[in-house]
């Protein structure tokens, strides 16, 4: 059986033990929070927010992501309204460099619903170093309320669009509308089965060389006539490039470029002696006494037109009245009769008779 000396310092290690652990157990938990180490020297800064937004006293204080200290204090200050949330922070003199008195402190979440921590930005600060006792500016965050409450509208929005997709799709299920009977109508099925039949139809037609368009694809009298044409078509540009038939000198020939040059030289010549009053049809576009004079002949005209529309005058009368016909008529008969008689009995109408006195 153990003495008591020997019970007693068996307590005395596991005590030793229990605390050396402890000891470890704490510092290990420490280093792996990130916190700032208790043998380093440390300051107060200060930071006011207008809402906590869940950050708890010893939550890590991180500059650009790297943590460099812990939230010491969290209360409210009577007299700021705006910013009513008083945080302070411990923070470790290893980053005083890039610690200035302008950087902004954020408060800023791990993931979507992570645990709250305050983040420092320094990358626009232009400031001295941060000294103990300092407040340092702060940026809002919307906060995850405030962020489902901007987002609630777009929610209802959504849910109005879905309730009008399940409308549209109740109706389509219940033959409504053109796409509904698109898929719930069978005759359209049928039309659709049957025209299909018919297109395959026509396929295996053209296949078989059947038809217009089977001979166009498969008969070789088309292709053969097709290669005549272009045989045909190719000679006949290559007559017209070297200059034979009509078209060929149309394009080749430059006789028929200069006569058309002097045509239209002559024309161009012929217009401006009207230009200038040159000739008939000079005066008559420039000279306005003989445009009057044609204009009178022309009314002239006009007026013997009428008179002899009319009957009036012996023209008139002559194309008018017939009665001049009918005698003219009669003369010309007795005349032929007359010749006749002379012709049948000239001595009846040629005796001469001599009397001497």
């Amino acid at each position: 059986m153990p003495s008591q000396q020997q019970i007693k310092w068996s307590q005395l290690r596991v005590g030793i033990t229990v605390l050396v652990a402890s000891v470890t157990l704490a510092v290990l938990i420490f280093f792996m929070s990130g916190t700032v180490s208790p043998f380093s020297h440390k300051i107060i800064i200060k930071a006011y927010f207008e809402n906590a937004a869940g950050l708890v006293k010893g939550a890590p204080v991180s500059l650009s992501g790297v943590n460099i200290g812990n939230v010491d204090h969290i209360g409210i200050v009577p007299g700021k309204p705006l910013t009513p949330v008083e945080v302070d922070m411990k923070v470790g003199t290893h980053y005083i460099r890039d610690l200035h008195k302008d950087s902004k402190a954020t408060l800023a979440t791990q993931g979507v619903l992570g645990a709250t921590f305050v983040d420092i930005d320094s990358s626009q600060a232009k400031g001295p170093e941060a000294q103990d006792g300092d407040v340092l500016p702060t940026t809002e965050t919307p906060a995850l309320q405030d962020v489902m409450k901007a987002t609630q509208g777009t929610i209802q929005k959504l849910n109005a669009l879905l309730d009008q997709a399940s409308d549209i799709v109740a109706d389509i299920q219940n033959g409504e509308g053109s796409v509904g009977k698109l898929l719930e109508d069978p005759q359209l099925y049928n039309r659709m089965n049957s025209t299909v039949a018919q297109l395959q139809k026509v396929t295996e037609q053209i296949s078989g060389g059947k038809g217009s368009i089977g001979k166009l694809v498969y008969s070789d009298d088309m292709y053969n006539k097709i290669d005549d044409t272009v045989t045909r078509l190719n000679k006949l540009v290559g007559e017209i490039d070297s200059g034979q038939g009509s078209i060929g000198k149309f394009i080749k020939d430059p006789t028929l470029y200069n006569n058309a040059n002097q045509t239209i030289a002559k024309a161009n010549q012929l217009i401006t002696d009207i230009n200038a009053g040159h000739g008939v049809l000079g005066k008559l576009a420039k000279d306005e006494e003989y445009a009057k004079k044609l204009d009178r002949i022309t009314t002239n005209l006009e007026t013997i037109s009428n008179q002899l529309a009319a009957g009036q005058g012996s023209a008139g009368r002559l194309l008018k009245d017939p009665s001049l016909y009918n005698n003219a008529n009669d003369v010309m008969a007795e005349s032929r009769n007359l010749i006749k008689a002379i012709r049948q009995n000239p001595k009846k109408y040629l005796t001469i008779h001599l009397k001497i006195f």
